[in-house]
């Protein structure tokens, strides 16, 4: 979250208008009830939410795969408590290992080092860990092998993700993007790989194994390689409302439905209807003309 725009004046939603942790465990099982079988908490940062751990253990009963992505300045302090509570698994976000590089890339007041602490953190509290990496040209992908060295062997899952236009204060520009085919071209020349099929339908990262076995990296090429007819994904907003894709303009409210008569069965059906009339085509139909939409910024509704 861009501090030019969310400074220490900046006057944030009342937490009144905010899902309690009650209203984001009902609407997951309406979503479950829909068929939904992964729950990922994001933000923002989710870890600054107060006692995030008791969301997750209020999730965990769900039977879903239950996951968290964080930038990991807080994973140190609170890797066992979200492991114990039932989480699945933790996304970290990591863009380069170089602390002037990292800063500028997410303007942020912590070192990589910090983050690293974090990743291992949740490893020593049996998490399993992915960690995310948004590649832009001229600022980090000078660094792509150097973090393909570092996770490599570690057990850890890194994945490369193409820079994309999500709202505005990003700045975005086509010409900024380094393709997912550019990325796996220069690892598999130093470290060879080979694809491996997906794990899910709807899985939105492609993914190679490095041929000696030391793991496997990612790929998320939604700019170059768009998957909008397969994507699964919808998404909550902190003040409970549902976008069903990344680059919407719009969201649905849930949360005046949440706070109504409405009983659990209404609840699941409204969902229901919302999904199925979705014709999202952002990534598919990207042109100068959309670029300019009024999407919701990332911070918003998380990744």
């Amino acid at each position: 979250m861009p501090k030019e725009v969310f400074g220490r004046d900046y006057q944030f939603l009342p937490r009144a208008q905010l899902l309690d942790y009650e209203e984001i465990e009902r609407l997951a099982r309406a979503f479950v009830a829909n068929g939904v079988r992964k729950l990922r908490i994001t933000g923002g940062e989710p870890l600054v939410r107060r006692h995030v751990e008791r969301l997750i253990e209020m999730l965990a009963p769900l039977g879903v795969d239950l996951t968290l992505t964080t930038n990991g300045s807080l994973l140190p302090g609170k890797a066992k408590a979200l492991a114990d509570a039932g989480l699945t698994r933790v996304t970290v976000s990591l863009d380069s290992l170089d602390d002037d590089t990292f800063r500028a890339m997410n303007d942020v007041d912590f070192p990589v080092s910090r983050v690293l602490e974090g990743i291992d953190a949740a490893g020593e509290a049996g998490l399993p860990v992915k960690v995310n990496a948004v590649v832009k040209r001229g600022v980090n992908d000078d660094g792509i092998l150097d973090m393909a060295r570092h996770f490599r062997g570690t057990g850890h899952t890194l994945r490369f993700i193409e820079y994309m236009d999500v709202g505005h204060t990003n700045g975005w520009r086509m010409d900024e993007v380094v393709p997912a085919k550019t990325i796996v071209e220069r690892i598999h020349a130093e470290f060879p790989l080979e694809a491996v099929d997906p794990a899910y339908l709807g899985e939105v990262a492609r993914r190679w194994c490095y041929v000696d076995g030391a793991g496997e990296i990612g790929v998320i090429a939604s700019v170059t390689q768009p998957f909008c007819g397969a994507c699964t994904r919808a998404r909550i907003s902190a003040d409970g409302r549902l976008y069903t894709c990344l680059f919407a303009v719009r969201g649905h409210d849930l949360r005046a439905l949440v706070r109504s008569a409405a009983d659990d069965v209404q609840l699941a059906a409204a969902i229901e209807a919302i999904w199925s009339r979705r014709n999202d085509r952002y990534s598919e139909l990207r042109s100068a003309r959309t670029a300019d939409l009024p999407k919701v910024e990332m911070s918003y509704i998380g990744g």
